[in-house]
């Protein structure tokens, strides 16, 4: 009976991995040439592209499946490259700190990444959290929890009183001495003993503070919160283990730091001047510009007690700065990577920052591609990730209308296929 059994949950494994899916596409993104086509069949074989075929092309074989797509703009899965998985606002945030146990950060984020998930992204940087966001990675790499593909941080790093020093804002009796195993940062050895320390955490990349920020319990927003040294010493050491480094910066000196200092990718960028986006375009660093955040910020910032009364103030001054600075950054031709700092804002909201780019003067199509084509050059996925093309991973999501004519609709994702798995089709 047992041998019976075997050879039919093997038929039936054999029959599903035989199983291709045939997706009939009225249009499709060629995130590549930067062209909309029309009437395509994408087939999917287990994960990945088997071929992308002129027409709608029928299968031959009765067990495979047929998503009619036809009324629907086709495209890569998103790529969104600042978010925070593991919390989100909400007027009790600050107070979460101390009252939120791992486990309790653990559900939250499950609920976090299916929603960005079922919104079009499937894939994301998470950019610094407790650690929990490891074992989320973990979890839907196995199929436990659906979720986005995450490449995560783990640990900002900062330096003692900067952006990202976990306690700041609590009284001095709790307060301690906090170093490079908990993410804080005071001289050359420690940024390297720190960035191995995300290394045996089970990093993928490394997130700094490279100036102070809007959020945290701080008072200034945007001074210069590591030496030249340290950040060189933190490139160096993320190099050795093939990291690339992140640089959240809101001021400019800080940013000039960074950039001086090896990091990839400058998030948010609030004031930088002329001379630090042709130091970025010299250096190869990209903009990560997270509109959508200062925007949202600004707009809390004018709500009573919703943020400390530290915040307030920073938030008033850098959130509104953040879209014209990106119009100057896209305009002297710096490389642009979406990225939206979701937690800072609603998870699930992370489309409207295409229509924020758009608004700021980028073409619909170049945003598109800066969430798909750059972001997996960025990620060295550029051969798996943001192209519909044979041999990539099947990460394909579909919107109503044409997002080139209609940025709008990329705020409602219809269809989300990840890995060759469909997760959404209304």
């Amino acid at each position: 009976m047992k041998t019976i059994v075997r050879l039919l949950l093997l038929m039936i494994t054999v029959s599903l991995s035989a199983q291709n899916t045939y997706l009939h596409c009225g249009k499709l993104i060629d995130t590549k040439s930067g062209k909309v086509l029309t009437e395509k069949t994408v087939v999917v074989s287990e994960n990945k592209i088997l071929k992308v075929e002129n027409g709608y092309v029928n299968p031959e074989n009765s067990e495979d499946i047929v998503v009619d797509l036809k009324s629907k703009t086709v495209m890569p899965g998103l790529i969104d490259m600042h978010v925070h998985i593991e919390s989100e606002t909400n007027p009790k945030k600050y107070l979460e700190t101390y009252t939120l146990n791992d486990a309790d950060v653990a559900f939250n984020s499950v609920q976090y990444a299916e929603i960005t998930l079922m919104n079009g992204f499937t894939t994301i940087r998470d950019l610094g959290g407790s650690g929990v966001n490891v074992s989320l990675r973990n979890a839907i790499d196995a199929y436990k929890v659906k979720g986005p593909r995450i490449f995560t941080a783990e640990k900002a790093l900062a330096t003692t009183g900067g952006h990202a020093d976990p306690t700041n804002g609590a009284k001095k009796s709790i307060v301690g001495n906090p170093g490079p195993k908990e993410g804080v940062v005071n001289g050359v050895e420690d940024a390297k003993k720190a960035v191995r320390q995300r290394y045996k955490n089970g990093a993928d990349l490394i997130k700094i503070t490279a100036t102070g920020g809007v959020l945290s319990v701080a008072k200034s927003g945007q001074n210069p919160q590591f030496t030249v040294e340290e950040i060189k010493a933190i490139c160096e050491t993320a190099k050795d283990y093939g990291f690339h480094v992140a640089a959240h910066a809101h001021g400019d000196e800080g940013m000039q730091r960074a950039i001086l200092g090896g990091v990839k990718t400058i998030e948010h960028g609030t004031l930088m001047s002329t001379e630090t986006m042709e130091l970025m375009k010299k250096h190869d660093v990209y903009l990560v510009p997270t509109i959508s955040a200062g925007k949202f910020v600004t707009e809390k910032a004018k709500i009573p007690n919703y943020y400390p009364a530290v915040i307030v103030p920073k938030a008033l001054d850098i959130g509104p700065k953040i879209q014209d600075m990106f119009s100057r950054a896209y305009k002297a031709g710096v490389g642009i990577a979406f990225g939206t700092d979701a937690a800072v804002f609603y998870h699930g909201d992370n489309g409207k920052e295409f229509g924020f780019m758009v608004e700021a003067g980028m073409p619909a199509i170049e945003a598109i591609q800066s969430a798909t084509l750059t972001n997996a050059k960025i990620l060295k996925m550029e051969e798996q990730l943001g192209q519909i093309k044979a041999g990539y991973l099947a990460d394909i999501v579909a919107v109503d209308s044409d997002p080139t004519k209609d940025i709008s609709t990329m705020e409602n994702v219809v269809f989300v296929m990840k890995n060759g798995v469909i997760y959404k089709n209304k």
